[in-house]
């Protein structure tokens, strides 16, 4: 298996794909190596400054921000900066907003241009936006600088487990090549059958990364296979393995270090809040904190204390293409009152409590990522939320609530596009429900298998 030296790629492919997409990504990741040594006060002014842009910004060009903003009554004077409590007078933001108001939110001259982007849909509630040039760059650098903390640069050989269905399109010839020249191999966690993961383990051997990037789940259900077949994988360049996507759990994180023998760091993220957190090589969670300002809120929407769990809720700095202003994640996350053990000014925070998904188990054996049945229910207009159950391998049954845009006639294309992933004998049951209750945990889970994992499988 082919690659590039890394140095071609780091000084020559990087630059020319990065000036290609009109991104500043390199100027940004060179500020954020500087700042991130920042004390916690500048690292504030920092967070301060650019606040005041985006509010700047938004007042001019997004109507639906500038009413709520000019409500709230935060000085934007030539000699003021707003302050953190200043920003707290705003209402709150969730999803739904970001949905409804899009064309009231957006910035369509934004400099640099923007792009429309989707969420995964991992929460049932899919979501389509514009996501800037400063946004791609500041997520971008945000994720090369923690992948420094671990000794990985731009260039070195990466493994990526994931799946989206512009991934994973196999006439997407462009984007292999493209993904081939910057030394990055892309694995399909959407088909892990026991022969897929087999070739995997020999594809990784062969291309002997530096890093590896996944969901969790995958991650740790691959390392399983590898250690279950008694045949240890062999990678000496190999420096850590990033788990994203979903939380990650304390058996997960030991198969896979067991596995592959080097650290795990964890990484938090969205993509519409973007590129939030990563795990240091001393075990801390540090905020991106030039790039956003996080608040962990409690029920009634006060910040919670250092060691208390409240919902992460996030002021994307970069956001000018569609601002995310006090928006509300959905994810749980617990506060901490730490410094960065190697003196960095960034935010810790104490622990990711997030959402998880399941996998889903074909008929024939195949284990898929949850997300291979999420994306079909997200793509369907009319579709406002969604459980998806798995009852034995042959049996789903898929709960939702529609809103004004459902079509009677796309019950048939779910079912037809859920037999294409799990097979041509599953059968699917739709039912139109109000409301989609949350667990007795008070958690939402969208996806839910009773399908045991085979045994093969188990770590």
């Amino acid at each position: 298996m082919t690659y590039l030296p890394p140095t071609i790629v780091k000084n020559l492919i990087f630059p020319a794909h990065e000036l290609l997409r009109r991104r500043p990504t390199r100027a940004y990741a060179r500020s954020l190596q500087r700042t991130q040594w920042l004390d916690r006060g500048a690292i504030e002014h920092i967070q301060q400054t650019k606040l005041k842009t985006l509010l700047t910004d938004a007042l001019e060009h997004s109507p639906w921000h500038a009413t709520r903003i000019q409500q709230a009554q935060i000085p934007l004077g030539a000699n003021q900066l707003p302050s953190f409590a200043d920003l707290a007078r705003l209402p709150t933001m969730d999803k739904l907003d970001a949905q409804r108001h899009r064309d009231q939110i957006a910035w369509p001259g934004v400099p640099g241009g923007s792009d429309l982007y989707n969420t995964g849909g991992s929460s049932g509630q899919p979501l389509i936006f514009y996501y800037g040039k400063a946004r791609q760059a500041s997520d971008i650098a945000g994720r090369i600088r923690a992948r420094r903390w671990w000794g990985v640069n731009v260039g070195d050989r990466e493994v990526y487990l994931w799946g989206a269905p512009v991934e994973l399109a196999k006439t997407d010839r462009i984007k292999q090549f493209r993904d081939r020249l910057i030394n990055q191999l892309l694995l399909n966690a959407f088909d892990m059958s026991v022969e897929n993961m087999e070739l995997y383990a020999q594809a990784i051997e062969k291309f002997q990364p530096k890093c590896m990037y996944g969901y969790a789940s995958s991650l740790s259900l691959l390392a399983a296979h590898i250690m279950n077949r008694g045949r240890p994988i062999c990678c000496p360049d190999l420096k850590v393995v990033c788990t994203t996507g979903e939380p990650l759990y304390p058996e997960q994180r030991a198969i896979i270090q067991k596995t592959f023998g080097v650290p795990v760091a964890n990484e938090y993220g969205s993509r519409d809040a973007g590129f939030t957190a990563h795990e240091t090589p001393q075990g801390q969670m540090l905020l991106s904190s030039e790039n956003m300002i996080l608040e962990i809120l409690d029920g009634e929407g006060h910040p919670v204390t250092p060691g208390q769990t409240g919902e992460a809720v996030i002021t994307g700095l970069c956001s000018q293409a569609q601002p995310f202003i006090r928006y509300r994640t959905g994810d749980m996350v617990k506060a901490s009152g730490q410094r960065c053990l190697a003196g960095r000014g960034l935010h810790v925070i104490d622990k990711i409590i997030g959402r998880s998904t399941d996998f889903i188990v074909r008929s024939d054996g195949t284990i898929m990522h949850a997300l291979a049945v999420i994306y079909v229910l997200r793509a369907i207009d009319g579709v406002e939320q969604f459980k998806i159950i798995q009852h034995t391998t042959r049996q789903l049954e898929v709960q939702f609530v529609s809103n004004e845009q459902w079509q009677q006639q796309s019950e048939g294309e779910i079912i037809a596009q859920l037999r294409q992933r799990l097979g041509q004998d599953t059968v699917i049951s739709l039912h139109k429900v109000d409301k989609i209750p949350p667990e007795k945990s008070g958690k939402y889970r969208y996806v839910v298998s009773h399908v045991p994992l085979p045994t093969d499988f188990s770590g």
